[in-house]
C-alpha cells in the first residue's frame, strides 16, 4: 500500500514539474546549481543542487523526500528540463547534418491547406540542400512538403545562420559567399536580404508581446542613421532620426523608433509610449540629454505634471558629474558599427526591429555572459535564433499566408526563462 502511495505522489510531483516548465524555465547558477521558480509564486525560487545526489531547499524535499530516495517537483523539473535540453544538441556528422535544423520533428503532420491529418507519402523532392518527403492530402488532393517555413529555398537553420551573420556585421554578399565556400550552396544575396527583412518583422512582432516589467531607470536618446532616400543636392536628407529607450541596469532595449527627418517632442512622446507599452510598467526615472523635447514628451506620456507627477525626469545638462547617459550612447556606438558596412539602408525601421531583437535576445554581454533578456528574466534557451524564430512562428500572426497555414512546431521550443 505504501509503495502504491509513493508512486501516486511521484506522478503528482512529475505533473506539477511539467506545469512549472510550461510557465517558466530553471535558471542555471553554476555547473551544479539551479534556481527553480515556485509553481504558484513566480517571484519565489528554490535552489536545486546536484553533487553526489540531488537536493532541494523546499519544504517538501526536507520533510518527505530526503533520505527516502524521492524527488520533489523542483528536482523533477530539472530532470525533465535537462532531458528536453539535450534535444537541442547537434551532432557534427558532415554537411547534411550541419545544415539540418536542430529540431525537425513536428507535433503532428497536417495538410497546410485544409488542416487534415489524412495524408499519404507521394514521392520525394530533391534540392541542393536535402531530399524532402512529399505528401498528398486525401481530402483536398493537394501535394506539398511539410516544413515549418514552406516555399523558401533553404531551411530554418540557414535562415537563422544568415540573420546571425548579418546582424553581427557581414554584408549580404559576404554571407552569400560564406555559404558558397563552406557549404557549397548557391544563395543569392537578394534571397538572404528577403529572409532578413521578412523574419526581422516576424520576430519583432513576437518580442513585443513579452513584457519584462522593469520599474527602474530608463535612458533615452536619438541618433542619426544613414539612408539611401536622399539626393546629391540635399545630402542632409540622407539621414533619419532613430529614437531609443533602454533600461539602465539590464541594458534591455524597450523601444527603437524611426521618425524620418522629424525631431520633435511628439517623436519623443511616441518612443516613450512604445517603451511603456513594451515594458508594462512606468519607470522610476528617465535620463536624457539636453534636447528639451524629451521633457514635453515625458509630461504628455505619463501625465507627469503637478500632483500627478510619477516619473523623475533628469537631464544630464549641468549634472554630468552626478549622472550620465552612457548606457544608451554605448548602444548607439554598436548600432553605428552595424550600419557602417551598409553605407545606407532604405527599410530603416525593419532593420531597427531586427537589431533590437539581436541586442535583447541574441548578443551576450562580455562580463556576465548574459543577454539583456536573461538579465530581466525573459531570455530564451538553446540556440537563441532558432528558439526566437520558432516561438515567433507559433505565437505571432505571420505576414506570409503560407507560413500562417504551415504545420505546427515542437512544443519544447516554447520554453522561456521567466522571473
Amino acid at each position: 500500500m505504501e509503495e502504491t502511495t509513493q508512486k501516486s505522489f511521484s506522478q503528482i510531483r512529475e505533473d506539477k514539474a511539467k506545469q512549472i516548465l510550461e510557465k517558466s524555465e530553471p535558471q542555471r547558477i553554476d555547473e551544479n546549481t539551479y534556481l527553480v521558480p515556485s509553481q504558484f509564486d513566480s517571484n519565489k525560487k528554490y535552489e536545486v543542487t546536484h553533487l553526489d545526489s540531488y537536493s532541494c531547499n523546499c519544504p517538501d524535499f526536507k520533510k518527505r523526500c530526503r533520505g527516502k530516495g524521492l524527488y520533489c517537483k523542483h528536482i523533477k523539473a530539472i530532470l525533465i528540463f535537462n532531458k528536453l535540453k539535450n534535444k537541442y544538441q547537434v551532432e557534427d556528422s558532415g554537411l547534411s547534418k550541419d545544415i539540418e535544423f536542430i529540431i525537425q520533428e513536428p507535433k503532428k503532420d497536417v495538410c497546410p491547406n485544409c488542416q487534415s491529418e489524412n495524408l499519404v507519402k507521394s514521392g520525394k523532392r530533391k534540392t541542393q540542400f536535402e531530399v524532402k518527403q512529399r505528401y498528398e492530402c486525401k481530402d483536398c488532393k493537394k501535394r506539398f512538403v511539410l516544413s515549418p517555413i514552406p516555399k523558401i529555398k533553404g531551411n530554418e537553420k540557414l535562415v537563422c545562420l544568415a540573420m546571425d551573420c548579418y546582424y553581427k556585421g557581414l554584408s549580404y554578399r559576404d554571407i552569400s559567399d560564406q555559404f558558397k565556400q563552406f557549404y557549397n550552396l548557391s544563395l543569392s544575396h537578394e534571397t538572404i536580404r528577403n529572409w532578413v527583412l521578412r523574419f526581422s518583422k516576424v520576430m519583432e512582432k513576437h518580442s513585443k508581446t513579452i513584457q519584462p516589467k522593469i520599474k527602474g531607470v530608463w535612458n533615452a536618446d536619438e541618433t542619426l542613421i544613414l539612408t539611401k532616400r536622399g539626393d546629391k543636392k540635399q545630402p542632409i536628407k540622407n539621414y533619419d532620426y532613430v529614437w531609443n529607450v533602454m533600461d539602465n541596469k539590464t541594458k534591455f532595449l524597450l523601444a527603437s523608433i524611426n521618425s524620418g527627418r522629424s525631431r520633435k517632442s511628439k517623436d519623443a512622446q511616441k518612443v516613450f509610449t512604445e517603451a511603456w507599452k513594451q515594458n508594462g510598467v512606468i519607470p522610476y526615472q528617465i535620463i536624457v540629454d539636453g534636447y528639451k523635447g524629451y521633457q514635453d514628451g515625458c509630461r504628455k506620456t505619463f501625465r507627469n505634471w503637478g500632483n500627478e507627477r510619477k516619473v523623475k525626469f533628469t537631464s544630464i545638462v549641468g549634472h554630468r558629474k552626478e549622472v550620465n547617459n552612457n548606457a544608451i550612447e554605448s548602444h548607439h556606438t554598436q548600432q553605428k558599427e552595424f550600419h557602417k558596412v551598409r553605407r545606407g539602408v532604405k527599410e530603416v525601421q525593419t532593420y531597427q526591429d531586427g537589431f533590437k531583437v539581436f541586442h535583447n535576445y541574441i548578443r551576450k554581454g562580455v562580463k556576465d555572459k548574459m543577454t539583456p533578456a536573461d538579465r530581466v528574466g525573459v531570455g530564451v534557451n538553446g540556440n537563441r535564433w532558432n528558439t526566437m524564430l520558432m516561438n515567433s512562428l507559433n505565437n505571432t500572426p505571420i505576414i506570409a499566408k503560407e507560413i500562417q497555414n504551415s504545420r505546427p512546431l515542437t512544443q519544447e521550443l516554447n520554453l522561456e526563462i521567466t522571473p
